[in-house]
């Protein structure tokens, strides 16, 4: 094979010259696609392992380091931990909205059970364009409905995300879904292959022609091409990863497995050789024993197609009996197509012939694959945006209006029009999911709870990467916090554009420094996650979109705390400093038509002391509700507080010291680092003599009661009018939307 043939597969001629120098020879057609797949951004990582593995990856509760196993492990304590993780299906949603979303789905939660945890929960984080857009609406409601028939089918509960809507993306959606699982310790499985002689079992579904190449697709941009590589999205079968989760598990369970791995991009070709190298060991295939659902597929198909519900499975020797007897109890295949070698090399065969002879070692990161330093180049667009002069921009006329125009915006509205589409109560481990700022879920036979956000807001980021990094681990944090959980670990995927553009990588690198300092005074460590490259068309660049999936852990149920406000009459109090922050806030994008500014300010070490006091005052049972003040503003929060619960909405009456603040700006300015606590009025001082004792501002600004959301002279609306917007805006926007379809 020739350099021509690397370059149509997206390699470079310098890497197919690193090939050769690999291997010792050129690789025929089939290693060519395998090194193609293998060394694509999307398995490799090529642009940003450097600068990954400057993430604190390492904590007490943190059982692997990030990037050793499928998913993160986290140590609850009892003998049990939580497996979480979060990747993207960007580009395959693009293209086929439905299934894109729905294999994302699928694929994520094989990551989970692959290490033996059961998985108990799904989130997902969406981002998607104007949804004036007709081609915008389209991929809104195939992804919703896509993650909502495999998730409901599959049987695990959606159970929180965030969506942001943003012309940036009009092309380009973000499809990020995260996933979580509980394992007892001792049921930990390792994605490994270190056992000399051990037969290696592929089991679960057929392999067909689907998916080939769909690791390649998602490390190029969106271009008019796109629509033709329809084929490389995968289709997926929730009802048979039903099976396989069972399946797997009940092997797992009879300790008959030494090693174990999803096939998720590249297919065979990746668990094979990434179990292969991690065990300094080798494999010896046989491609005509792999099961397929179509004649005549050559070698190449095989090893490249990204066929789901599939699992590469390591048993122990002389249990492949046993292990087919369960996948057979659950009508599913379990097939041995080859064994572990010493060597350190995979090896195939088809039709009696040598199809592929590599070092394990040469396809993956950390032994062949290349690792690259891109160019970085501060973009000459920050200048310009993060100009901002507040007196330019004029004052509401009716502030009631303006809120309420504030409160109809797709990203402040309530997602009900999502989430109803979900089930989200599907094994009853949910304790919360509507009324809290993040989703609660018991964990079964103990007093804890796992607390579970993605966060990120683009808009901070684009305008100011590091900042904006650093603003969503601490806002994840915080809204673990609100209902009464410790923040311990982080996931990440990291949306990005072209990284062979400097200002794209600019963005990047910053960002990742973001994150390094948030996550180290937060003591959130990373424990593993995505990158995204290549999110972007020939006319339009999303925003850089760093997603934080955050855990928390609440000790306690009886600690769990929602957002609404309870019972007339408790005290509202706000923990944290307001200057006034209007920079790449909601109010100037959809009230204004401006995104300018800077992002707001980020204290990470006073950030830290509000988490800290208010977990202090949920502990000792004082608090009654607790709601981060984030998109919107204050004005914004107490409304949320005020509807949230939907079956008892309650007003309040509000006084703020806007000082020498503008009133709109202290209204709906996003100064970081505060959140909204209601006591009751036995406990206001406890509370106040908390905040002082832990170094964090605290004022009563109001009272909870009546129908009527009263702030200052400013705003009185009735709660009634307030649900109506909030609850309903979306919903309208996609009856009128689907109208005007037709």
């Amino acid at each position: 094979m020739g350099v021509g043939v690397a370059m149509q597969l997206g390699l470079t001629e310098e890497e197919y010259e690193r090939i050769i120098k690999l291997i010792g020879r050129k690789p025929n057609y089939t290693e060519l696609g395998m090194f193609s797949v293998m060394w694509s951004e999307h398995c490799s990582y090529k642009s940003s392992i450097g600068l990954l593995r400057t993430l604190p990856r390492k904590g007490s509760s943190v059982l692997f380091e990030a990037g050793e196993e499928n998913a993160g492990l986290i140590d609850i304590g009892n003998h049990v931990a939580v497996a979480f993780k979060i990747e993207s299906h960007n580009h395959p949603s693009a293209v086929e909205p439905f299934q894109g979303a729905a294999t994302g789905v699928g694929g994520i939660m094989r990551d989970i059970f692959s290490v033996g945890a059961r998985p108990v929960a799904a989130l997902d984080s969406l981002r998607f364009g104007d949804l004036n857009n007709g081609r915008v609406r389209y991929l809104f409601d195939g992804v919703i409905r896509g993650i909502g028939s495999y998730g409901n089918s599959f049987g695990v509960p959606t159970v929180a995300g965030d969506i942001y809507f943003d012309p940036s993306y009009d092309q380009n959606p973000l499809v990020n879904v995260m996933a979580v699982g509980v394992v007892e310790h001792e049921r930990v499985v390792r994605a490994i292959a270190d056992k000399d002689g051990s037969p290696v079992m592929i089991v679960g579904s057929a392999t067909g022609r689907d998916g080939i190449h769909g690791a390649s697709f998602a490390s190029e941009e969106i271009s008019e091409d796109s629509e033709s590589k329809r084929p490389s999205v995968q289709v997926g079968d929730p009802f048979t990863e039903k099976l396989l989760l069972e399946a797997t598990l009940e092997v797992i369970r009879h300790n008959y497995v030494v090693g174990l791995q999803d096939m998720g991009a590249a297919g065979i070709t990746c668990s094979a050789c990434e179990m292969s190298a991690k065990g300094k060991k080798g494999m010896a295939i046989d491609l005509d024993r792999v099961p397929v659902r179509e004649s005549g597929m050559s070698a190449y198909e095989i090893l490249l197609s990204e066929s789901q519900e599939r699992m590469l499975l390591v048993a122990k020797k002389g249990c492949e009996d046993r292990v087919k007897a369960i996948f057979d109890k659950w009508d599913l295949q379990a097939v041995v197509i080859g064994e572990v070698t010493a060597d350190g090399r995979l090896k195939m065969r088809m039709s009696g012939k040598a199809v592929v002879d590599l070092p394990a070692s040469s396809l993956v990161v950390g032994g062949g694959a290349p690792v690259y330093r891109r160019r970085s180049v501060k973009p000459d667009y920050l200048s310009k945006v993060q100009e901002l002069i507040i007196d330019e921009v004029p004052q509401p006329d009716d502030y009631s209006h303006a809120f309420l125009k504030l409160l109809s915006s797709p990203n402040i509205a309530s997602k009900k029009w999502v989430y109803r589409q979900y089930d989200t109560m599907v094994r009853t481990n949910t304790i919360d999911c509507y009324t809290s700022d993040a989703a609660v879920v018991r964990i079964k036979g103990t007093e804890k709870a796992v607390a579970l956000k993605t966060d990120c807001n683009a808009r901070y980021v684009y305008l100011n990467p590091r900042r904006g990094a650093m603003i969503a681990v601490a806002e994840a944090a915080r809204n673990v916090v609100c209902t009464g959980a410790r923040p311990v670990a982080i996931t990440n995927c990291l949306n990005f554009g072209n990284p062979h553009k400097p200002e794209v990588f600019w963005q990047f690198k910053e960002t990742v420094k973001g994150i390094v300092e948030a996550s180290l005074v937060l003591q959130t460590p990373v424990t593993g996650g995505n990158v995204s490259f290549y999110n972007e068309s020939p006319t339009v660049s999303a925003y850089p979109t760093p997603v934080i999936g955050m855990l928390g852990i609440v000790e306690r149920l009886d600690h769990v705390t929602s957002a609404n406000f309870k019972s007339e009459g408790d005290i509202i109090v706000l923990f944290g400093r307001t200057k006034g922050e209007l920079g790449g806030s909601e109010y100037l994008a959809w009230n204004h038509g401006k995104v300018a500014g800077d992002a707001p300010h980020m204290d990470l070490q006073h950030e830290k002391k509000v988490h800290s006091v208010c977990l202090q005052a949920i502990d000792r049972g004082i608090v009654r509700s607790a709601h981060d003040v984030s998109g919107g503003g204050i004005g914004v929060a107490l409304a949320e507080c005020c509807v949230l619960d939907e079956d008892r909405p309650v007003g309040a009456r509000v006084q703020l010291d806007y000082g020498l603040v503008r009133p709109d700006v202290f209204l709906f300015g996003e100064d970081q680092s505060r959140i909204i606590l209601t006591v009751g009025p036995k406990d206001v001082d406890r509370l106040m003599n908390l905040a002082s004792s832990g170094g964090v501002d605290a004022a009563v600004i109001g009272e909870v009661g009546g129908g009527n959301l009263q702030i200052n002279n400013e705003i009185s609306l009735h709660v009634s009018e307030l649900a109506e917007v909030f609850f309903g805006a979306l919903e309208r926007y996609m009856l009128r939307a689907v109208g005007q379809d037709l």
